[in-house]
């Protein structure tokens, strides 16, 4: 099974949520970058779980970097790159296979791999595997900051709580509660967590959204067709674990709108041409259009539930109750937001490199 994104800049996962690591190998890194230290640990602390609302699940989340860097900085030579599993609880599994979880991986995976593969805290299909993506994107982003290009998203929804967008919002965390939940919006931030407490103590869980705002893209980032930096970037956000939907710009809002409402007109000049207009779309066709790109990722609630929940035993052949234990997310939107961050740089720098914009 093949596990790698991108074609210019080639990401392969490698490891599982339950072995002993998870990583990547990448190819076509551009040499020179620093390996920023303070930063990466930040982007890896952004993602990782342990917090208030999110699994207790503790890992350290060191990367070590196998080969490809020297003197501190990326080579121009394949990169690969690990981070240990040290807090991993099998037991907690001990029902797989036999056992398959609703709303899992468990069963099709089971299937698929003839019973071979390990379903241990979601095996290859974990969110655990967006460490190294994360830990990637961190040596990136400054690399695409030197563009011009700024990657920026924060939690915009828990169930019915809506966040204001992001720039309507203070530029980082205003109070604890925003930085535990990655939501700029105080208000909407208390808001989630109560609702997020309520969720919990019914023993359930609740869906969310990441928005993702990206700005500085140059005019015509984005290859034809397949590869237009829309559809990259939906098959690299659809790829992240229980993610279930992505809009760009007004999204299914364009349903019920007219052309004349829809369309942003351009101005500036023919040397310098801009998108005017209230909200402008930062891609037609596939390519940037210099605009602000906006994009929203719906992720689903969390399958694994502490309570009672029948479905089918293998072994049995029968409809079984089965009640998940172990360490969960009560939604996943708030670590999401480092995952998307980080596949929307490795999609951007792909794009940038096979468009040759780097070079300018």
């Amino acid at each position: 099974m093949q596990m790698r994104l991108g074609e210019s800049l080639r990401v392969t996962l490698l490891g599982s949520s339950h072995g002993p690591f998870v990583g990547a190998y990448i190819e076509g890194m551009p040499p020179g970058l620093t390996l920023d230290g303070v930063a990466i640990a930040q982007a890896m602390k952004l993602r990782k779980t342990g917090g208030t609302y999110s699994s207790k699940r503790k890992e350290d989340d060191n990367v070590e970097w196998l080969s490809g860097i020297h003197d501190g900085a990326t080579d121009g030579t394949p990169i690969e790159l690990k981070i240990l599993n040290n807090d991993v609880r099998s037991s907690d599994y001990s029902f797989l296979p036999d056992h398959p979880r609703p709303g899992h991986q468990d069963m099709v995976m089971f299937k698929r791999t003839k019973g071979e593969a390990d379903l241990r805290g979601g095996g290859t299909s974990s969110a655990r595997m967006t460490a190294p993506l994360v830990a990637i994107a961190a040596v990136l982003r400054p690399w695409l900051r030197a563009l011009g290009i700024h990657v920026e998203s924060h939690l915009g929804a828990v169930g019915p709580v809506e966040a204001k967008p992001m720039h309507a919002c203070p530029k980082r965390w205003a109070n604890e509660t925003c930085e535990a939940l990655r939501c700029r919006d105080p208000v909407a931030a208390q808001q989630m967590a109560e609702f997020i407490e309520d969720t919990r103590r019914q023993r359930n869980s609740i869906g969310s959204r990441v928005d993702l705002r990206i700005e500085g893209l140059p005019l015509g980032l984005g290859e034809p067709w397949f590869d237009g930096i829309e559809p990259a970037m939906a098959r690299a956000m659809m790829a992240i674990p229980a993610a279930r939907g992505v809009e760009f710009g007004h999204g299914f809002a364009v349903q019920r709108m007219t052309g004349s409402e829809h369309n942003s007109p351009w101005g500036g000049s023919a040397e310098h041409p801009v998108l005017t207009g209230e909200r402008p779309d930062g891609a037609l066709a596939g390519l940037s259009t210099g605009s602000p790109m906006e994009v929203r990722v719906a992720f689903k609630p969390p399958s694994s539930i502490p309570q009672e929940q029948v479905t089918l035993n293998l072994k049995t052949d029968q409809q079984e109750p089965l009640l998940v234990k172990g360490r969960h997310d009560p939604v996943l939107g708030p670590r999401a937001v480092a995952v998307t961050e980080a596949m929307a740089i490795l999609v951007v720098a792909d794009l940038v490199i096979r468009g040759g914009f780097n070079d300018e």
